[in-house]
């Protein structure tokens, strides 16, 4: 393994100025400089998580010393929802609730009925999801759903007690993150707003040596379930972690090892801008069968997607960031918290998304060893994934 590198800025402390305004955008159409759309919106909810999974957050850093932020830095609800409705106004339909692990907010519920509540400025509901350790799922499943939720993705990298509990570092079980997966199905947390299925998801991270015999258990145990499995390429987020090439596992491989086993045929992506590319299990006819279900494969270091990307996301306290490799975020709090008017923090929105130029995916391959490793990149546990 290699030395660990400890980031020398509190990326949590350290926000760009929102820039200048140039000309007003209608509400709803905002793009970037490469064209891409602002659609999707990611808010983080808290810093803190109960599992110290290596790729994420290595118990050597975030351990009892770590200073976790402040109750009274985080965005209250008010503010949360308050940002989220200009966001909505730009054309954002589709909101996503993490961490560190979102579930442990205290009245999370509060927040997602707030939420629910919003509108696109064409009267339609948004889409509300959560990602989730499924740690405290079992619990708080019924809940969510009540307060307005439409879905949930659950984090899990392996079907095998020991791996399992190896991967999150704190000895936490398999089985109580497979029954809050059973909650979430039961409480009707597993189709989109259409009613389509499929809406429940899991995501596995496979790191090469560590996981990876796990890729068919978690394909065999899910298949037909109803649940869509995601597999995740080991990424270079943040500076904690001890990223390295070689324990990434290509997506491509991922799919030769179900190949050998399932029959699978290629889909078409479900909406622009989505991350996974998707396949789905072949009945006997060798056409996708909707009740075998489907899997997926974000491959972010192997194939990137960085073209059509509509994401953008809002940390805890406030900071807005481009890209999931950013370094540094636009300070909305301040803006709002110094009396902003909806107008004021329009025109902020607007102008840092016009003026987005993020490509770290698609640059990385071309980047030397060493530049790769001086990049800043804000830690996942403080912006979600």
């Amino acid at each position: 393994m290699g030395e660990r590198v400890i980031p020398l800025v509190d990326h949590r402390t350290v926000g760009l100025a929102v820039p200048a305004p140039g000309a007003p955008a209608p509400a709803g159409t905002l793009v970037d400089t490469r064209g891409r759309p602002l659609r999707d919106l990611r808010i983080s909810v808290t810093d803190r998580c109960n599992f110290r999974c290596s790729y994420c957050m290595p118990k050597d850093v975030f351990n009892n010393e770590y200073a976790y932020l402040p109750h009274s830095a985080l965005l209250s609800f008010e503010e949360t929802t308050r940002l989220a409705t200009r966001f909505v106004a730009h054309g954002v339909h589709k909101l996503r609730l993490t961490g560190g692990e979102p579930l442990l907010r205290k009245g999370l519920e509060t927040l997602i009925a707030q939420l629910a509540a919003l509108r696109t400025p064409d009267g339609q509901p948004l889409d509300i999801t959560l990602t989730t350790n499924g740690s405290l799922l079992a619990r708080k499943a019924q809940a969510l759903k009540s307060a307005g939720l439409n879905r949930v993705t659950v984090s899990l990298d392996g079907l095998d007690d020991a791996t399992f509990r190896a991967m999150n570092d704190v000895d936490f079980p398999v089985a109580d993150v497979l029954a809050g997966i059973e909650a979430a199905r039961a409480a009707g947390l597993g189709q989109y707003p259409d009613g389509r299925p499929g809406a429940l998801k899991v995501n596995m991270v496979v790191k090469r040596g560590t996981n990876d015999d796990q890729i068919l258990p978690m394909a065999r145990h899910f298949r037909g379930t109803g649940v869509t499995l995601r597999f995740i390429e080991y990424m270079d987020v943040g500076a904690t972690n001890g990223w390295r090439m070689d324990e990434v596992l290509p997506s491509a491989e991922v799919v030769k090892r179900l190949q050998a086993e399932f029959a699978l045929v290629p889909l078409q992506a479900s909406a622009p801008g989505e991350t996974a590319e998707r396949w789905g299990y072949a009945g006997a006819d060798g056409r996708h069968d909707p009740l075998l279900g489907e899997v997926g494969f974000i491959s972010s270091v192997t194939q990137a997607f960085c073209g059509d990307c509509n994401r953008a996301r809002l940390s805890m306290d406030g900071k807005l960031f481009l890209c999931l490799f950013a370094g540094q975020g636009y300070d909305l709090r301040a803006l709002m918290r110094d009396g902003a008017t909806d107008e004021q923090l329009d025109a902020a929105i607007a102008a840092i998304w016009q003026g987005r130029s993020d490509r770290y995916s698609e640059l990385r391959a071309s980047l030397p060893a060493d530049v790769q490793q001086a990049v800043r990149r804000v830690e996942m546990s403080y912006i979600g994934g």
